[in-house]
């Protein structure tokens, strides 16, 4: 009888600890990352700056580049100064999100590994085979290889502005309702469910939910970032972003494109997404819990909360599915129109929004 195996593409190398970054220099000489030790390294103008300035000396040989804005235009322009610049064993990403981002897609375009180190933990594109990008049509999710190698050094993450761990909470929590989009679709539609992936997303989601812990506590902290990781293994294991990403994130797209002048973070919009959409599929005990969390980290839970008013919402909402068309969640499921929009977050409020 054959055995069979599932080979899943995943880092050589996940550090999550406070000090984490003391050991960066052995970490990147590990011969399955850069066997000659030529680094090229993407930096973002402020936290990442920083850690130059700190690891500049310790790489006399390492070729710096400040490309990584978070459009399609920058990851573009830093691989190609990659390629003018030389040959590299591996491209390593020091920032948050928007740099990893970039240097996901330049690292894929000029064919080099990548290890990720993280500044802040504001969502699960640190792990995770997409990297999205701004664009001239807004905004795009591109298919990236995920990086090798993930580092998190937990003193570093403390000195990032608190709101971006909170708005990884978010980004962690909304996963519930993503799993349960995924799975209405399946009793409707017939997609298949990834059974491993549903569960990494899910039990990473509850990890977090369920943690006594706050924003200020190591041990909270290092959940957080083992299920940011986690989630974005998902995604590698199912191929696609379908067990991270539902009607929370189709409702956060919405936002980032009808009202781009706001500045509602990511995980933001989609932890008070995924506690809506769990609200409107009838899970009012699972809703009320999420938005307890969110509540307790310092997440909005309702539209106002981001700076939206309740006619942003009902918009947002409307909009949502042209955002991943051919993506069914409960949005799709329940197509409602602006009134019955307008009466459900009415409903939502008042149960949980107080």
């Amino acid at each position: 009888m054959p055995v069979l195996t599932r080979l899943m593409p995943s880092p050589v190398v996940v550090d999550i600890r406070a000090g984490a970054l003391d050991d960066l220099p052995t970490i990147l000489t590990d011969q399955r990352i850069a066997p000659t030790g030529k680094l090229a390294f993407a930096v973002s103008g402020g936290s990442g700056k920083a850690l130059q300035e700190r690891f500049a000396p310790l790489f006399p040989g390492a070729q710096w580049f400040s490309q990584a804005d978070g459009t399609l235009d920058g990851a573009i322009a830093l691989a190609d100064a990659i390629k003018k610049a030389g040959r590299y064993d591996a491209l390593v990403s020091l920032g948050g999100g928007k740099v990893v981002d970039c240097a996901k897609y330049a690292a894929a375009r000029v064919g080099l590994p990548l290890v990720a180190v993280a500044t802040n933990l504001a969502h699960d594109g640190l792990c995770s085979p997409v990297a999205t990008l701004d664009n001239d049509a807004g905004r795009g999710s591109y298919g990236v290889p995920s990086p090798i190698g993930v580092v998190i050094d937990l003193d570093v993450i403390r000195d990032a502005p608190v709101r971006f761990v909170r708005a990884g909470v978010g980004d962690v929590i909304c996963k519930i309702s993503c799993v349960a989009d995924w799975e209405l679709s399946n009793k409707v539609n017939g997609e298949l469910v990834d059974g491993l992936a549903a569960s990494m997303a899910r039990q990473s989601a509850h990890a977090v939910l369920r943690h006594p812990g706050g924003v200020g506590d190591d041990a909270f902290l290092t959940v957080l970032a083992e299920s940011l990781v986690m989630c974005g293994l998902s995604m590698s294991v199912a191929g696609d972003s379908r067990p991270a990403s539902g009607a929370c994130h189709e409702i956060s797209h919405a936002f980032d494109l009808l009202f781009p002048k706001r500045n509602a973070l990511h995980g933001e919009q989609c932890g008070f997404g995924g506690a809506f959409a769990t609200f409107l599929r009838g899970d009012l005990e699972t809703a009320g819990e999420m938005a307890q969390t969110l509540r307790r980290h310092g997440l909005p839970v309702l539209a106002d909360e981001m700076g939206f008013s309740r006619q942003d919402l009902v918009e947002a909402v409307l909009f949502a599915p042209q955002t991943r068309p051919g993506r069914y969640t409960i949005l799709e499921h329940l197509d409602y129109n602006a009134d019955q929009i307008k009466d459900a977050y009415a409903d939502y409020a008042k149960a949980i929004g107080s």
